[in-house]
């Protein structure tokens, strides 16, 4: 009997135009928190926080536990912790959609984020 490949858990599925635009927003809003992160480290221990009760409370997964938590570590490494952050990935895209990066922007500093991509 012939080896099968398992089937990969992520299936290329094609998106939406309204899913592509929610990616692009949320794109630029940890690219903002990013940048609002590295100014000011007064923000990490609430993020690392919020990572460990995701964990803690089953709401994170083990992968983004580690990937998240192990990013935090390259916050003085600005373009390794960008790249990392902003990589263009099905598995990134799923991660940023449950970012751990909450509290960082203000409502007015997030809103003037998402009008400079209606310009």
């Amino acid at each position: 009997m012939p080896y099968e490949r398992p089937q990969n858990r992520q299936r290329q599925r094609t998106k939406t135009a309204q899913q592509e635009n929610l990616d692009k927003q949320i794109l630029h809003l940890h690219k903002a928190m990013a940048e609002k992160l590295m100014a000011n480290h007064q923000y990490i221990p609430q993020v690392l926080q919020t990572i460990e009760g995701r964990y803690e409370s089953g709401k994170m997964r083990h992968g983004a536990y580690l990937f998240w938590s192990s990013l935090l570590e390259y916050i003085n490494q600005p373009s390794l912790f960008m790249d990392s952050l902003l990589e263009d990935s099905p598995l990134m895209q799923k991660y940023r959609r449950q970012t751990p990066l909450v509290g960082i922007l203000t409502e007015q500093e997030r809103q003037t984020v998402l009008d400079q991509l209606i310009l």
